[in-house]
């Protein structure tokens, strides 16, 4: 095996740029003569927009342009579209209420672009902004899904009565219902899953690029996939295909949210057109705060029903998923799709019902967000199994061990209409027991009680169907200097892909790993395209790679016949090199290259070049797994919670990269953690961010997390060609459970039976003063 092939811990070859100052995100890309927009927001959550008095503001020093809606609409710019379609239960339409790129007659949350200010320079575009002056006549607003749905809520959209988006049923009602009235036993539990501010490192920023000659435009954005990015900026601009070009570099994080076509690219986009002049913009923070789509929010009823002995019966999900006011990316999977798909995990579980509403508010827009359901299914599940455990007074490990799926019970139809494929889940869960040393934790729990201190064990074993398949290209190109280019239509904001693709193009076609390169971001060179997303890129990638990979190697064993001068039956391909078999002779598929670029002469119907390019149809889920194990303490004088012990076993099939996968999932438990503990997006009454920068916000530090241990236990996926499941989402799909889990494990001997993220110190502390009476 090479040092660079499948199943080596490579270091990320982008790394030394990236640490050397070198990356090229958004904001670093500069064009001759460029201006600089910023945007004019709404200051109010709910209102009717009155007027827009420009004229002081257009008279200031370098200012080009402002731009409203009512300019967008003269040029024939269309409304932003719903970024995701779906039907109701009852098969009807969805409400999709047209969103226009720049707020027309209405404003409906706080952040809202109202206008686009186009200036010489940066300051002289925020000092005009601030001189456009909004006419609104505030409305009532709401902010929450449950106070939405509520008789006499104030409406947001008027095509979406009684603010429900979509309405969502999976299961069998009838079936569920008898379960639970033959039920011994019920578990009811009511769950907040907190909304989140996503704050990737990048801020937002685009620069748009016109050719004036041509019509055409260029984008410079970062994003999750240029090529539906391109697709959708294309028809809200009505362009001709051709006529616009994604580009995307380095881009500093994303987790889903950098996936939604915002309003603001269509907006700049026109401006460059309308000034024929490149026009650039970078969110400031604070605004990235309001106009960024956020995470999670959804309001859960749970219950299970258990018979005598413990085992599940049914599980029911009622979930109102709060959208925001505008429907971004991926808006509707997470309280719906996602929930249903991932809420049993690895759990013997007969029968499922998830009901959902997807509801409007007067909030910023809520998208998808590191895991768009997956986190949520799991924590449901984990915390219904522990509550029903104290209830029953069953141990919580055995009652999980009497509903696990066995392995020979696999490939299993789930009753989220998923089929498992592999996997030992009762294996793992022995494993991480084992390196938790949960038995020894009697022992560390009395020693915090002699400290003063509460300790809590939680356990959070997860199971996730990563993203459906879609469109994927896989395209191999030998480059004039003697590099190969792997192009796909994925696109790495942050995980790696530029190794991980590298190592299985090493693998395949015995390249130097230093001589391959990845292509991504340019729409102009893609096919297709499905972006990243859904912990897929390795699935749909990888696996289009290895089908151009087979084809460079059958061209080149024609061209080798020839070259070598032999029956290309005889022709044997090995480690990069092409051979008669049992001879020496022999020439490199990269000498090969070479030797078409020089004009090789080739007998008629031989391939003429050894790029390929293909448009594949990527795997079905896979489904990643394992078990989380947290340990934790609590001051019960302050109610802090301090994290102490953490550890992982997983399943994510073949390991193409275990330091990436590694490193993928400390970010994911980081992330974990800081929705347990710390994060809370808040608004008030009138629907004014109060969380709006990060001296309200807490984000999660170095200093939180801990050394998490990472065991791996792989069951190699049956249904895509490289055995492999993903792993991007499991770190919180696996934490947020595992620590809450713990948290009220060490509440509840103060009588403490739940307690919502974020399990923050005043919220510990008043939990345990009202437990104590």
């Amino acid at each position: 095996m090479g040092e660079f092939s499948i199943g080596q811990p490579v270091p990320r070859s982008e790394d030394p740029a990236l640490l050397q100052g070198r990356g090229r995100y958004s904001a670093d890309i500069a064009a001759p003569g460029q201006a600089y927009g910023v945007f004019v927001r709404s200051r109010h959550a709910h209102g009717a927009l009155t007027g827009i008095d420009i004229a002081t503001a257009a008279a200031l020093p370098g200012v080009r342009a402002i731009f409203t809606q009512a300019d967008l609409d003269a040029a024939g710019v269309g409304p932003m579209p719903p970024q995701q379609a779906a039907k109701n239960a009852d098969d009807t339409p969805m409400h999709a209420p047209a969103q226009p790129v720049l707020a027309r007659d209405k404003v409906h949350y706080v952040g809202e672009p109202v206008a686009l200010v186009v200036a010489d320079t940066r300051a002289q575009a925020r000092d005009a902004a601030e001189a456009v002056l909004l006419a609104i006549d505030p409305l009532p607003a709401v902010t929450t899904a449950s106070a939405a749905v509520a008789p006499g809520a104030p409406q947001v959209h008027a095509q979406a009565p009684g603010n429900v988006a979509l309405t969502f049923r999976h299961g069998d009602a009838d079936a569920v219902a008898a379960a639970f009235a033959s039920a011994a036993h019920v578990t009811r539990l009511s769950v907040r899953n907190t909304r989140l501010v996503v704050a990737p490192m990048e801020p937002r920023s685009a620069l748009a690029v016109p050719d004036p000659a041509s019509g055409h435009l260029s984008l410079h954005v970062g994003c999750q996939g240029v090529f539906g990015m391109r697709n959708t900026l294309r028809g809200v601009l009505g362009l001709e295909a051709g006529q616009l070009r994604v580009l995307t570099g380095n881009v500093g994080g994303s987790f889903g949210m950098k996936a939604s076509c915002y309003p603001e690219y269509v907006a700049l986009l026109h401006a460059a057109r309308a000034l024929a002049r490149p026009v650039t913009w970078t969110d400031d923070r604070s605004d990235s705060f309001l106009s960024d789509s956020h995470g999670r929010d959804h309001e859960t009823e749970l219950a299970l029903a258990l018979d005598a002995q413990g085992h599940f019966l049914a599980l029911r999900a009622e979930v109102l998923g709060n959208v925001g006011a505008a429907l971004s990316n991926a808006v509707f999977l997470p309280p719906t799709v996602n929930t249903a798909k991932n809420i049993v995990g690895v759990y013997r579980t007969p029968l499922l019902e998830v009901v959902s509403r997807c509801v409007f508010t007067n909030t910023s827009p809520v998208g998808a967000y590191r895991g768009a359901g997956r986190p949520e299914g799991n924590y449901y599940m984990e915390r219904l199994i522990d509550t029903a455990a104290r209830q029953m007074g069953i141990d919580r490990i055995e009652l999980r061990r009497r509903n696990q799926i066995q392995p020979d019970a696999l490939p299993y139809a789930a009753p989220s209409a998923q089929t498992y494929d592999s996997g030992d889940f009762p294996a793992i869960l022995d494993r991480a027991l084992h390196r938790a040393d949960w038995d020894g934790f009697a022992a560390r729990r009395a020693d915090s009680r002699r400290r003063g201190r509460l300790r809590g064990l939680g356990l959070g074993q997860y199971l996730e169907a990563t993203a459906p398949p879609s469109q994927e290209m896989g395209g191999i190109r030998f480059e004039a200097n003697g590099d190969v280019t792997i192009i796909t239509g994925t696109l790495d904001y942050g995980q790696g892909h530029a190794t991980a693709f590298a190592q299985v193009l090493a693998d395949r076609l015995g390249l130097p790993f230093a001589r391959i390169r990845l292509l991504q971001g340019d729409s102009d060179q893609l096919l297709a395209g499905g972006g990243s997303g859904g912990s897929r890129s390795i699935m749909s990638s990888g696996s289009a790679i290895v089908a151009p990979a087979a084809e460079v190697v059958e061209r080149g064993r024609q061209i080798a016949a020839h070259l070598l001068e032999a029956a290309a039956s005889d022709i044997e391909f090995n480690d990069g090199r092409f051979s008669i078999a049992g001879t020496d002779r022999s020439i490199t598929l990269l000498d090969m290259a070479a030797r078409l670029r020089a004009g090789a002469a080739l007998p008629e119907g031989t391939p003429a070049s050894l790029d390929v390019a293909l448009v594949e149809k990527s795997p079905p889920s896979a489904f990643p797994n394992g078990c989380h194990v947290a340990e934790i303490e609590i001051d019960p004088d302050t109610g802090e919670v301090f994290l102490d012990r953490y550890e992982t076993v997983n399943d994510f099939g073949v390991l193409v990269n275990p330091l990436l996968v590694q490193g993928q999932l400390h970010g994911g438990i980081m992330q974990g953690l800081g929705q347990a503990l710390l994060e809370n997006t808040h608004y008030d009454e009138s629907g004014q961010l109060l969380s709006g920068s990060f001296m309200d916000y807490a984000m999660p530090r170095a200093d939180h997390g801990i050394g998490f241990g990472f065991a791996s236990l792989p069951a190699p996926a049956r249904t895509n060609v490289l055995g492999v499941k993903g792993c991007g989402e499991a770190g919180c799909a696996g934490s947020l459970p595992a620590i809450m889990n713990a948290v009220v494990d060490a509440l509840a001997e103060h009588g403490v039976t739940h307690i919502d993220m974020p399990a923050t110190p005043q919220r510990v502390w008043q939990a345990l003063r009202e437990a104590r009476g």
